[in-house]
């Protein structure tokens, strides 16, 4: 008898690893193909331009009630979409981008699918619950395997917590390099040397589940996520700041139709397309704001990097010395040079009560007086705060009349805040105002499905540079190419006092100066991605240069059509963007200094353009602060060659002729 049972056991564990399912996911122009494998376990490998990209994958869930997807389960229904259609977008690179891709739907019989998408500029897939009941999925592990072919380096923003996306990156020669258990913040980009390749691993469309991480086990980067809160307390900076203090043995709890996160796979061999790539924005959430036309992108003056010290003004400033008629100050230099806003820091209220103003600043005096100008204004306010009482501060702040909050100290990704970014969004959509996420986690597309999030930070942004020089031009010409693709980035940039790495030195508090050259600080305008930018310095020095201020004045915070003339990772990048008939040129260097040509094809052939040109100076490498303006005719046939000194840049105005 006991033999029969053993029998028929070894029967029964035959029949659910004896069959094998493979499936082909071809991208829409053919060159990017997906291998699909479904037997014990569920894994995948992908193949660009006929190179292979990665070994084969693995991916699954273990769920609370001990099942596990993506390991021994049946393919019982596959279903193949094609889409290609156009996304209309309300701020950023383009007026619209296509969205192009082919599906592959394959649905198990353990209750769940997998869904796979092809572009072709890479893949993405995720889970997707078949069962309908609330809270009926705990989500314990998930395994999300990147087995990438040849070893190729690591440029990673490393980590070892769970509370930091304002990161340096360290940079390895392999994957093999990384010790056992180092992880970091998504995106990564991996460049395969041998094949030419970079690869950036990222994620889209969180929904109740926490952010992904890459970690180093054995061979290969796999998915790391932060565990469930189990008890949070106030801390940190002022004990404003939610903090982790114990947590639970899962991921998330949900419902039992959930869709899961996309995992994403970007994939080039020219690192130009990094720069306009655009599968992070198409793959989340569509927009969910019908009535659009209050939301304006555009570029804001600001108070805090300079620590409002305005050397020119007639009255007393300084971080001190906030006042009603400082910020009027600001409003005004906003309004002659044709800012859109003025964003008001730390200081104009009570952290915890926003509704107890700072008696020195009357901000409805300053907001009603920067409508009189046609100047909005925004206030920084604590996360916490408005996760706690959102109607009451967001209704109060909405009834003075602010454009917009810039949201500060999320400081966390986990499953249990994550949905608090949407809710903020929805309801500041509701009260019409805009959003600037600060201390956040890195965007996931959420601005796609909530247009008034203007920009996220999530990137080690110029106030750095008040403190340590990890903000440089080597920096820059890294997440560009990663972080940059992911979303609009708060990077705070116009520095007008210039450093090169010997001169440099962090001042805080004072008058702060950034490393780089002017011009690069003025490339950044073009090139750094975000729908509100600051003006970082001082008012009174912006002055001091008529034509830096103009070209400030003009650079626009939202584009037509983007086009990429040349880029290198961590090298150099040269964009040409558009708005309306005038064109804007960015070109950054690291701390090497080169030549490149800029080639004007992309203008219009049989026009005349004027080209307003701001280039590095000749001792620019000795005075990072030095640069020549100059003028002139230009049209499409004409090719110009442009030097850039040690970390500098390039920055033009072309404007048709009439």
């Amino acid at each position: 008898m006991n033999k029969i049972i053993t029998y028929i056991c070894c029967l029964l564990l035959v029949s659910t690893t004896a069959y094998s399912q493979s499936y082909k996911l071809s991208s829409p122009d053919k060159k990017v193909e997906l291998k699909i494998q479904n037997d014990s376990v569920l894994r995948y490998s992908l193949v660009y331009h006929g190179k292979e990209v990665t070994r084969s994958s693995f991916l699954g869930m273990t769920l609370g009630n001990g099942k596990r997807w993506g390991y021994a389960d049946k393919v019982i229904k596959k279903s193949i979409r094609n889409e290609n259609s156009v996304v209309s977008l309300v701020t950023g690179n383009y007026k619209e981008i296509s969205n192009v891709y082919n599906e592959l739907k394959l649905t198990f019989n353990a209750g769940y699918s997998v869904c796979f998408r092809l572009y072709n500029e890479g893949m993405a897939y995720r889970f997707e619950g078949n069962g309908g009941a609330i809270d009926s999925i705990t989500v314990k592990t998930e395994k999300a395997d990147f087995r990438l072919l040849d070893n190729p380096a690591v440029i990673l923003p490393e980590t070892n917590n769970f509370t930091a996306w304002e990161l340096s990156h360290k940079t390895y020669n392999s994957i093999s390099d990384i010790e056992n258990g180092k992880y970091g913040i998504t995106p990564v980009l991996f460049d395969n040397k041998k094949q030419g390749l970079k690869v950036v691993i990222a994620e889209s469309n969180l929904n109740n589940y926490p952010g992904m991480y890459l970690q180093k086990q054995d061979v290969s980067m796999k998915g790391f996520w932060a565990l469930y809160p189990k008890e949070v307390i106030m801390g940190s900076w002022g004990d404003f700041v939610t903090v982790v203090k114990e947590r639970t043995s899962f991921i998330t709890r949900t419902a039992g139709n959930h869709v899961f996160p996309w995992r994403i796979m970007i994939v080039s061999d020219d690192d130009r397309q990094l720069l306009t790539n655009n599968m992070i924005y198409l793959l989340a959430k569509p927009q969910q704001i019908r009535n659009t036309d209050w939301i304006k992108p555009g570029k804001a003056t600001w108070e805090w990097w300079h620590c409002a010290i305005l050397e020119k003004a007639p009255f007393e400033s300084g971080p001190e010395k906030l006042s009603t008629q400082m910020y009027k100050y600001y409003i005004d230099f906003a309004a002659e040079n044709k800012l859109e806003y003025l964003l008001i820091d730390a200081g104009w209220s009570n952290l915890f009560k926003p509704n107890e103003l700072n008696p020195n600043v009357d901000v409805k005096e300053i907001i009603q007086y920067g409508k009189e100008k046609k100047v909005g204004v925004l206030l920084w306010t604590v996360a916490s705060t408005l996760m706690k009482y959102p109607h009451k501060y967001l209704d109060s702040i909405s009834s003075w009349g602010a454009a917009g909050v810039k949201i500060d100290f999320f400081d966390r990704d986990d499953a249990q805040i994550m949905p608090h970014y949407e809710e903020l969004a929805k309801a500041c959509a509701e009260r019409k105002l805009l959003v600037d996420f600060h201390g956040c986690s890195k965007p996931t597309g959420l601005n796609r499905a909530y247009p008034n999030i203007l920009s996220y930070e999530a990137v080690r942004g110029m106030e750095c540079s008040k403190w340590d020089t990890s903000t440089n031009p080597d920096y820059r010409l890294q997440f560009i190419f990663s972080r940059m693709l992911a979303g609009s980035i708060d990077y705070t940039p116009g520095s007008m006092r210039n450093s090169n790495l010997k001169n440099f030195k962090p001042i805080d508090p004072g008058l702060p100066m950034s490393l780089g050259t002017r011009c690069q600080e003025l490339a950044e305008y073009v090139v750094i991605n975000s729908s509100l930018v600051m003006l970082a310095d001082s008012p009174d020095e912006y002055r001091k240069y008529p034509d830096i201020l103009k070209f400030l004045s003009d650079v626009p915070a939202s584009w037509d059509d983007t086009k990429v003339l040349s880029a290198k990772y961590g090298e150099f990048a040269v964009v040409a963007k558009r708005r309306g008939s005038d064109w804007f040129v960015g070109g950054m260097t690291n701390w090497n200094e080169r030549d490149i040509t800029l080639d004007l094809s992309f203008l219009t052939s049989g026009k005349k353009y004027k080209a307003e040109i701001f280039r590095d100076g000749i001792d620019a490498n000795q005075n990072a602060n030095q640069y020549v303006f100059e003028t002139k005719e230009v049209k499409s046939t004409s090719r110009m060659t442009i030097h850039m000194a040690n970390g500098g840049g390039v920055a033009l105005k072309i404007s048709l002729v009439k």
